[in-house]
């Protein structure tokens, strides 16, 4: 018994690094936008795009992995996941010079990784799902709160590396980041890796779709992912460009701050879950959100912008694994269809709410508070739709 515990913690320290691979993916370009543009000559609309393309590689992959991921296995859907990302991020250093367009470089790079960050955000929920643990929405809160430290240590060690060695030197920042998913790759080969229901037992996609309860939670993914995403992805950007703030300060105060605070309120929650309502919660996570992008787009000194950006993390900080928790626990025979498709539906998210910003703030003239302003519809959806889920899907006893 020991032993086999002991081997599954190892599953487990493997699925909480391959959630900071995840953060590595999506975040690290970012922290790029404004020096990708003064060294390719790109304009803020292919910067956009980049995002764009990002997770909406990611959303095929989401959708195309309900045909294929039950058919090859966890263990080597996974593998294949982090070999893709560490191929990715490694071309997001070579590809743009190799290639007779920088730009077609970098979206070339992007795709690479995008399919592992795509197969991970399918595979990772499940795979820790599966395994013999109790509290599983505490888990699972915990296990997305590797995303948020994942997050940090992104930010912070890529700020500390450029502002050491210079602007200059960013290409070996992605040839770094890319052994994290080469070594988790050979993690995933070794460690014990179950199944979610029995080969066949889960619901088909035609059954999901078919379903209003699962209609409603696909919607709560989208705002979770767009509520998350609209600041996470813009806020190095908007504190150097929109507030004024060097780009070293505003990375640490912007976007690394957020990843604290989101981080934070998953640990939190995954403490004191058994004495906390998760759809009270995250109802007061949604208010707490609109107010938290009205402070970053009108308040009237950078301090509280900033401040704004970070309330934002904690805001959002349950709402992601909160949906995938619920799903899992009113809708227990969804099986890998389930959780592909919520999947898709936060990259649908995650793609949708940094792209209206983008586009937002460049109608405005390149000003990102109008776009963040634009991006408040999200959670104001969420909240609207946690309070159709006891009518649509009850909660299970």
């Amino acid at each position: 018994m020991t032993e086999t515990r002991w081997n599954y913690n190892r599953t487990l320290y493997a699925s909480y690094l391959g959630y900071v691979c995840q953060a590595i993916v999506n975040n690290l370009a970012p922290l790029l936008f404004l020096t990708l543009q003064r060294t390719y000559g790109i304009s803020l609309g292919q910067i956009t795009l980049l995002v764009t393309f990002n997770f909406g590689v990611q959303l095929l992959v989401d959708l195309a992995s309900t045909l294929f991921v039950d058919r090859l296995g966890y263990r080597r859907c996974a593998v294949i996941a982090h070999v893709c990302c560490a191929l990715g991020l490694a071309g997001l250093a070579v590809l743009p010079e190799l290639l007779p367009h920088p730009y077609v470089g970098l979206l070339a790079a992007v795709c690479l990784y995008a399919v592992g960050g795509g197969l991970i955000e399918v595979l990772i929920s499940p795979i820790v799902e599966a395994c013999p643990t109790e509290k599983k929405d505490a888990a699972m809160s915990l296990l997305h709160s590797f995303y948020c430290w994942g997050c940090v240590l992104v930010i912070a060690l890529s700020t500390a590396f450029l502002a050491l060695l210079g602007s200059d030197s960013w290409r070996m920042l992605p040839l770094l980041w890319a052994l994290v998913p080469a070594a988790n790759a050979m993690l995933f080969s070794r460690v014990p890796v179950n199944s979610l229901t029995p080969e066949g037992g889960g619901m088909s996609v035609r059954e999901l779709l078919r379903s209003s309860g699962f209609w409603l939670l696909a919607l709560l993914m989208v705002c979770a992912g767009a509520s998350e995403l609209s600041m996470s992805q813009w806020a190095s950007a908007f504190a150097e460009k929109g507030l004024g703030i060097s780009k070293t300060l505003g990375d640490l105060a912007g976007p690394c701050f957020f990843a604290v605070l989101m981080g934070l309120a998953r640990v939190l929650y995954a403490a004191f879950s058994d004495r906390i309502s998760l759809l009270g919660f995250m109802r007061g996570s949604c208010v707490l959100c609109v107010a938290s992008y009205l402070l970053a787009v009108f308040a009237p000194h950078p301090a509280l912008a900033l401040l704004g950006c970070g309330l934002c993390g904690l805001s959002v900080g349950i709402l992601w694994p909160g949906v995938f928790s619920i799903a899992a626990g009113r809708m227990p025979a969804g099986g890998t269809a389930l959780f592909a498709l919520l999947a898709l539906g936060g990259d649908l998210g995650c793609s949708s709410g940094p792209t209206l910003v983008g586009f937002v703030s460049e109608r405005a003239g390149g000003v990102l508070q109008a776009g963040l302003l634009a991006a408040i519809l999200f959670p104001l959806v969420l909240l609207a739709g946690s309070f159709w889920l006891r009518r649509i899907l009850p909660e299970r006893h």
